[in-house]
């Protein structure tokens, strides 16, 4: 159990997922974490299911927190954090940022002064990351960018609260946009995959409640069989693929159909 305060500037589905996943692995409990957002109503509402305490304003956050969560919307952080600056760089204070498109040197940016110095940011400890939603049921990946200014016990504390719930894998931040599509937005497009089986699955009998969780369990499987193995993901459909048996024909329509790349154009359509 770690005894850190953790504080949300944002509580949306993300931050929600977080919370969740944190509370669930035992890593913390509810009323260790804060949070703020634009609509304190909803905000109640949604901090209720898990015991968290919902505050009026970031600068309560930040204040009452030791590891601040940056879950704002990307175009919200000029305005709503750096002008918590002072207090983001008291000691004992780590920012994790989960904001699409803000790395580390964007946020020294914004905390310089206007003659181009940066006061506070060296005192600011803080790690940029993207991550996704499986991290609510601990089977998250937090895309974490390689450079950060966290000491070695900051990274410690970093690593046993997200490691928990989450592969941690750490990209240069020339990547960091096309790393945070494969694992943050690949999630809706494997949520497409799975609910056409399901269709495929209801189209010939099957409910599909049942179609569904057959569907979603083969993902997780071959998944779990390639973080286990490494084997290539070529090596792993041959194998399933047996000479003029029935893998093959479905797979060989899916090249016709341009499954791969479809999938490629997907990428493009976000990073291009």
């Amino acid at each position: 159990m770690n005894n850190s305060t953790i504080g949300f500037i944002g509580y949306g589905n993300m931050a929600q997922a977080i919370a969740q996943g944190l509370v669930d692995a035992g890593v913390v409990h509810g009323h260790q974490i804060v949070a703020c957002a634009a609509h304190y109503d909803k905000l109640e509402k949604n901090a209720a299911k898990l015991g968290v305490r919902p505050l009026h304003s970031a600068v309560e956050v930040a204040v009452a927190a030791d590891v601040v969560i940056i879950a704002i919307k990307p175009y919200q952080i000029d305005s709503v954090i750096k002008p918590l600056a002072h207090e983001l760089a008291k000691p004992g204070k780590l920012v994790v940022s989960i904001a699409a498109g803000w790395d580390l040197k964007k946020y020294q940016d914004l905390f310089a002064t206007e003659d181009g110095e940066s006061v506070e940011s060296p005192d600011i400890h803080i790690q940029c990351t993207i991550p996704n939603t499986p991290m609510a049921v601990g089977k998250g990946v937090l895309v974490t960018e390689s450079v950060n200014t966290l000491n070695e016990a900051e990274t410690q504390t970093f690593e046993e609260l997200f490691g928990s719930i989450s592969l941690i894998e750490r990209v240069d931040t020339a990547h960091m946009n096309v790393a945070m599509v494969i694992a943050g937005c690949a999630p809706a497009f494997t949520d497409m995959y799975i609910e056409a089986l399901g269709d495929a699955g209801v189209q010939y009998g099957l409910q599909r409640a049942t179609a569904y969780r057959l569907a979603a369990k083969m993902v997780e499987g071959v998944g779990a069989l390639y973080m286990a193995t490494g084997t290539h993901p070529g090596a792993m459909k041959d194998a399933v693929c047996s000479p003029g048996g029935t893998t093959i024909k479905g797979v060989a329509q899916l090249e016709k159909d341009g499954f791969r790349g479809s999938v490629i154009d997907a990428v493009d359509a976000i990073v291009g």
